[in-house]
């Protein structure tokens, strides 16, 4: 199949979450099936300034708020497949993709627009028709609407199939209903049925209602948007795609998340030869400040320091945690009533706590294999890749029951030897201190501890299958249009 995946981010290039790593993990997984796969991306400043890439000729014309705005495509090979780059400075050549940290940028109802539409004009210029365009998230939900509208007549696009995949529906893409006509589209689109959502513009509504498919990214959450708990406003619109609607797990790359090979790690290790990960712990909990690497169990977090993370529970039972004998490092940044939370916090406890405000690649791998337990404690996770990866390091998770992490993390029992985690229900400090302490009785057996760690870190959860099940979507989305 000819697939174009669209999407804001790619972890080589551009990168802010998750959905950076599945946008480049998903379409190597889709070329080693044999797949003819390329990705669409905005040319953002730091790609600009950092790689060489190739012109490739094309250009065209979108009109754009109110002007014209000539778009060139640029291109550069990552994993033996191409990822095409709509260059216009304007809009893209920036700082950080969506905003600053005052805000989102006041013309991203525009910009990605431009990038949408442009994507459809490329096509055609490249005289490159695909099967499916696979579009994510709200940045990218406009492709379907113009492909269905816009671009209605033109045989050119005729049998092009649509997938639109939510990462988190809690981000949608609202904008004021003057965006309507200087996108291009037209006023018969403002209603229900449509874009319009309580008297606003809805992007990511709109790729629900005009995608020939939809999906998110683990069977759970799938049937947890549908409820008005975690619809965010459109679990209506859910329910009435639900027959069009898939949940698939994403995977993570084996490779490139491997202890044996990771150049990130103090030591090397595999599950049949543990020793270096036991280093792995010693050299961080002392680069870090940390006390007693050989008696103390060390919890670790790595990931946005936002409500949906449930940085409020952690923070509840960081005391009674260190009473445990358990030592935590927490690494991360988001919103900044978090990041002086945990500052307070970690002066009460020296050598017990490390807090570190920002991102670091390499101190991110190192948490992931030095960490006895890895913590997720989300009010709601649409897949989550933080437990896969720390199961791959032997980093045994505490999660709770939501989401992706319900449908990748299953009880462990002492007795029998089954599951590989530790998890809650309600979201309350006291199930998940009482999974915490589970997990911590576990490490207190050594001889069972030992075991669920070599059980873990021998899993991984490949793209391998979740590839063939993108694949089958593909082939529904083309059905459906065709």
């Amino acid at each position: 199949m000819r697939i174009a995946l669209v999407t804001s981010e790619f972890a080589s290039l551009e990168k802010v979450g998750g959905l950076a790593d599945v946008s480049e993990s998903l379409p190597k997984a889709l070329k080693s099936r044999g797949e003819e796969v390329a990705v669409f991306l905005p040319l953002y400043k730091r790609v600009k300034e950092e790689r060489r890439l190739e012109n490739t000729g094309v250009s065209f014309t979108v009109h754009m708020d109110g002007e014209d705005r000539q778009v060139d495509l640029k291109r550069v090979n990552v994993h033996g497949f191409p990822v095409y780059l709509l260059d216009y400075d304007p809009y893209f050549c920036r700082d950080n993709p969506y905003g600053t940290p005052e805000g989102d940028y006041p013309d991203n109802p525009y910009r990605f627009a431009l990038f949408s539409k442009g994507v459809l004009l490329a096509l055609k210029e490249m005289n490159w028709q695909v099967d499916v365009i696979h579009c994510n998230d709200w940045e990218t939900a406009l492709v379907p609407v113009y492909l269905k509208h816009s671009f209605a007549e033109d045989p050119f696009f005729e049998n092009m199939g649509t997938l639109f995949t939510i990462h988190n529906l809690a981000y949608q893409g609202v904008f004021s209903k003057e965006v309507l006509p200087r996108i291009g589209l037209g006023w018969e689109l403002f209603h229900m049925d449509a874009l319009e959502y309580y008297g606003n513009v809805n992007y990511l509504k709109g790729g629900l209602l005009f995608s020939d498919i939809v999906n998110t990214v683990s069977e759970t959450y799938s049937r947890e948007i549908q409820s008005e708990t975690l619809g965010y406003g459109l679990d209506g619109v859910l329910r009435l795609r639900s027959e069009d609607l898939y949940g698939v797990i994403n995977g993570i790359d084996c490779d490139e998340w491997n202890p044996a090979l990771d150049r990130r790690l103090f030591a090397n290790y595999s599950p049949d030869d543990l020793s270096g990960k036991v280093e792995n712990k010693r050299k961080l909990m002392e680069m870090l400040g940390l006390n007693d690497p050989d008696s103390r169990m060390l919890a670790g977090m790595v990931g946005r320091l936002v409500s949906q993370k449930g940085i409020d529970l952690v923070h509840s039972v960081l005391g009674d945690m260190v009473d445990m004998g358990i030592s935590i490092v927490i690494l991360g940044s988001g919103e900044e009533r978090y990041h002086t939370m945990l500052k307070e916090i970690q002066n009460q406890y020296p050598g017990l706590l490390h807090v570190r405000i920002g991102y670091d690649d390499t101190l991110a791998a190192r948490i992931y294999a030095g960490s006895d337990t890895f913590l997720m404690p989300s009010r709601y996770e649409p897949c989550g890749l933080g437990q896969m990866i720390a199961l791959r390091y032997g980093t045994i998770p505490v999660v709770r029951k939501t989401g992706g992490l319900a449908d990748t993390i299953q009880e462990f029992d002492p007795d029998t030897g089954e599951g590989n985690g530790f998890l809650f229900n309600r979201f309350t400090p006291t199930e998940f201190l009482e999974a915490i302490k589970r997990a911590h009785a576990c490490y207190r057996r050594s001889d069972v501890w030992i075991s669920l760690v070599e059980k873990a870190a021998s899993t991984c959860f490949s793209w391998e299958g979740s590839a063939e099940r993108y694949t089958e979507l593909y082939r529904k989305a083309k059905e459906k249009r065709s």
